[in-house]
């Protein structure tokens, strides 16, 4: 399969997508621990999980759109 400039473009914004969603995302869960809202140990962990894999997933994504992007440009 051969990446064309709009599937390069998908993925990066789907990379943009996730970092923004889920940098909000952490920030309202910071904000939530901090203020010392009552929850298990387990949402902590759970949610951080949850954020970190899914930025993990926006890294490979915005990878392979960047270079699905380069290779279109020749």
């Amino acid at each position: 399969m051969r990446f064309e400039r709009k599937h390069a473009a998908l993925l990066l914004a789907v990379a943009a997508w996730n970092v923004v969603t889920f940098g909000q995302f952490a920030r309202n869960l910071w904000s939530a621990y901090d203020s010392g809202e009552d929850r298990a140990t387990g949402y902590w962990v759970a949610h951080s999980v949850l954020i970190v894999v899914n930025v993990a997933i926006a890294a490979i994504l915005g990878s392979l759109g960047w270079k699905a992007l380069r290779a279109t440009r020749r």
